[in-house]
């Protein structure tokens, strides 16, 4: 079920109105979430919530198992036991098809027979996000962060459908309180949830989708016949078309767990205006990139160790993650690229700090060189993200020689891209001024801002909305 959808529209109205009717009786509230958390996740495919439940009593048992354990050895078996159970059922359907082609590509090259049946594995709606979610509740119950919760309080976190399909990534210590706490409807900011929704909508229906139609799938799909003008704002098309969608989808699934009563942590924070690798990635998609750093990076070994240790564990990292969006050979460039590019940018503030000179850069030129700087490095990253293969990518890379006519480029794609870039330097402060002025008129005139607004987006918006990007991770 797509969010910007008349199906999702009645689904919310339902789930909102038992939401608040039922808030006062726990279990009864609980029952009702996962049941609409379920139809939900069903809409798509019903079978594969035998899939969400098996990774929810995998946690659910795991958990426990963990916390009564004796002794470290045991706690520690018992988690990776129960870790390898919920990561073989995302490596089986999201990489087996990837892995039996690749090596039945290897064996055929040096004439040896087929080692894996090769099959087609439906990849289910959201399961790495869940899974992820089902991890790190084991992994911070083993460390001792969190108590292990009920069945029910358990099932309502991995399935609550604002966040089960594309995030953002929540963790138990941030939803499990929630799920236990009563809550009143006056303490709850319905102006800013509606206002995140609305916003989201915008980004995603109209932003992302127009961006995407007038010119990152033309010049994506058949490369070879258009000009490099085209191909350089194709790119910077996809940058402004992924950043739309995921961040316009977050603020909506953020928006309507505020409606129902749920703080999730932000999931972006204005990307665009990093100032270098490591940057971006404390802006972009954050709870992934806390997730890759409290989960992967620092068990590694962090920054511990020497120098070339430290530049393996960045590398690995970001090739993990990588592959955790999707299983092709572009991915893991793309996370080698980011890998390789935060190691290199690691080095020089070392260097930096060596002969005492700030790390970051500072004044206004400077400043402004390296956001541009690190945002066509982001753009490279984004063109082997989109490619197809690698093959794809280095023929786009190709066309930036050939010069000619550039009729997709027009006046209105161009105002498109610079206005949604220049949106990520307004102030926090500016921004958060007007939800408050927003928030401040009667409820008849938020209503008629709100219906303006989807006025707004139903017309600029195409027939008809593709999914969102993230779906597919």
């Amino acid at each position: 079920m797509l969010f910007p959808t008349i199906d999702f529209a009645i689904f919310f109205a339902g789930a909102f109105t038992a939401n608040w009717l039922l808030r006062p009786y726990p279990r009864l509230w609980k029952l009702a979430m996962v049941a609409a958390s379920y139809l939900f996740y069903s809409w798509w495919n019903w079978r594969f919530i035998f899939l969400l439940a098996a990774a929810t009593a995998l946690a659910y048992g795991g958990a426990h198992f963990v916390h009564r354990a004796e002794g470290d050895r045991a706690r520690r078996l018992t988690l990776a036991a129960t870790v390898v159970a919920l990561l073989a059922m995302l490596a089986w359907f999201k990489y087996y098809g990837f892995l039996a082609v690749n090596l039945d590509n290897l064996f055929h090259a040096i004439g040896a027979g087929r080692v894996l049946p090769l099959r087609q594995v439906t990849l289910p709606v959201g399961i790495s996000f869940f899974t992820f979610m089902a991890v790190s509740y084991v992994v911070d119950v083993y460390r001792r962060r969190i108590e292990p919760a009920g069945a029910a309080d358990v099932t309502v976190y991995l399935s609550f459908f604002p966040h089960l399909v594309a995030g953002p990534i929540v963790r138990g210590e941030e939803l499990l309180p929630q799920i236990r706490r009563q809550r009143e409807r006056r303490q709850v900011d319905f102006s800013r949830g509606a206002w995140l929704v609305a916003m989201g909508l915008f980004k995603k229906v109209v932003v992302s989708s127009y961006v995407q139609s007038a010119i990152v799938d033309p010049v994506f799909s058949s490369p070879r016949q258009h000009s490099a003008l085209e191909v350089l704002f194709a790119v910077y098309g996809y940058a402004v078309q992924i950043y739309a969608d995921f961040s316009g989808y977050t603020d909506i699934a953020i928006g309507c767990a505020l409606l129902l009563g749920f703080r999730f942590p932000d999931n972006f924070d204005a990307p665009y205006t990093a100032t270098n690798l490591q940057d971006f990635w404390h802006r972009w998609h954050m709870t992934l990139s806390r997730w890759l750093r409290d989960y992967l990076y620092i068990p590694l070994g962090g920054n511990r160790g020497s120098r070339l240790a430290v530049a393996r564990n960045i590398v690995l990292t970001m090739v993990l993650g990588g592959l955790w969006h999707g299983a092709a050979w572009t991915f893991v460039a793309w996370g080698a690229f980011h890998g390789v590019g935060q190691v290199v940018g690691h080095e020089r503030r070392r260097w930096r700090a060596r002969r005492g000179l700030p790390e970051q850069p500072t004044g206004t030129w400077r400043l402004a060189v390296a956001r541009i700087a690190t945002f066509h490095l982001v753009c490279f990253g984004w063109l082997l993200f989109r490619s197809d293969s690698l093959q794809s990518a280095g023929a786009l890379l190709s066309r930036l020689t050939s010069f000619g006519r550039a009729p997709l480029v027009t006046p209105l794609l161009v105002l498109t891209l610079a206005g949604t870039i220049a949106a990520q330097f307004l102030r926090a402060t500016t921004v958060a001024q007007v939800q408050r002025a927003f928030g401040r008129q009667r409820l008849a005139v938020q209503g008629a801002i709100l219906g303006g607004a989807l006025l707004v987006i139903t017309t600029l918006g195409p027939q008809g909305v593709a999914p969102f990007i993230y779906y597919r991770f």
